[in-house]
């Protein structure tokens, strides 16, 4: 009986505005100019053109081509066949209506 109190804070809590929510301004965002988009292989190999320091760890290089490589064997596997050839003669076989009755 202690939670019965609780409830209608809850529901009086559900009821809030969100001003934040409210007041975003999305012309901004819609007029600002596309990201460039650049190659990989000058980023992990060249340096920071400010510091002029590498921009990258070793531990962060071999992640991302750890990375790149498990994307790769995936987009491999998924250019492969959607259905084995066992479930595809079966599919071109068709229904047996004799084991139906």
């Amino acid at each position: 009986m202690k939670f019965k109190y609780l409830i209608p804070l809850a529901l009086l809590a559900a009821c809030a505005e969100f001003p934040a929510l409210d007041r975003v301004d999305v012309t901004s965002a819609e007029r600002a100019p596309y990201p460039a988009i650049i190659p990989l292989g000058p980023v992990l190999a060249g340096l920071d053109q400010t510091s002029g320091q590498s921009p990258l760890t070793p531990e962060f290089a071999a992640s991302l081509t750890a990375r790149l490589r498990a994307l790769q064997a995936r987009a491999a596997r998924l250019r492969g066949p959607v259905i084995d050839g066992t479930t595809r003669a079966r599919m071109r076989a068709g229904v047996n209506s004799t084991a139906l009755q």
